[in-house]
């Protein structure tokens, strides 16, 4: 009994803790209303590790992290999307990255462009993206070490995540979610990002209950 109150007590606080992190526009209902599908492009990623590696490795290495996160998106929203439980749709990434190298977009030059050119290009009415600050590779998993005080703690810190979703048409950011990343956070890039989705859940815009929901309370 006891271990299960303990645990409760866990995913109340991290519930909570994920509220505080959740930004939504006040104008998400009118510039969302027509949504149908959404586009998510690879994160930019910021590596600062403690190995030597050159430039051009450091790079590559940034690049993958941030496909893995694209990646690990794409496979959360697949899993949910056959319970039915979003109210837009989700452009196959093979797809996008395929859209944006016809274009000569790469990972390189992606940030120069704004979300309303990337919509219109990609044919979809939202991007997802964002920014992922770390000193591990997330992708090949959390150092193995284990620190029972650390875990409980969150001393930890291998870096920080933040999720956007912006208008295609206005540009305007509707909402974003940012997360310390620890050894609580996950295994790796697929174990983070099914967690943290998970514990905004509840928050998560284009969830179709929350939606309906909204909808009554002002009819």
């Amino acid at each position: 009994m006891r271990n299960i109150l303990f645990f409760a007590l866990l995913l109340t606080v991290g519930f909570v803790h994920a509220q505080k992190n959740i930004y939504e526009s006040d104008k998400f209902d009118a510039l969302s209303d027509e949504h149908q599908i959404l586009a998510i492009v690879p994160f930019i990623t910021k590596l600062d590790l403690k190995e030597e590696i050159s430039r051009d490795e450091l790079k590559k290495l940034e690049e993958k992290e941030g496909y893995a996160v694209q990646n690990a998106l794409e496979t959360y929203f697949s899993q949910r999307k056959k319970k039915k439980k979003f109210s837009v749709e989700f452009q196959d990434i093979k797809n996008t990255n395929a859209l944006l190298s016809q274009n000569n977009i790469s990972y390189a030059n992606i940030d120069v462009y704004t979300t309303k050119q990337l919509s219109e290009l990609l044919g979809v009415d939202g991007i997802i993206n964002g920014n992922l600050d770390l000193n591990i590779l997330l992708s090949k998993g959390v150092p193995e070490e284990f620190s029972l005080i650390d875990y409980f703690l969150g001393d930890a810190n291998y870096g920080r995540i933040g999720v956007k979703i912006s208008d295609g048409t206005t540009g305007k950011l509707l909402w974003k979610y940012e997360k310390k990343i620890t050894k609580k956070s996950g295994k790796n890039t697929n174990d983070l990002i099914d967690r943290m989705m998970k514990l905004a859940a509840r928050k998560f815009p284009y969830d179709r209950e929350k939606r309906r929901d909204r909808k009554k309370d002002k009819s």
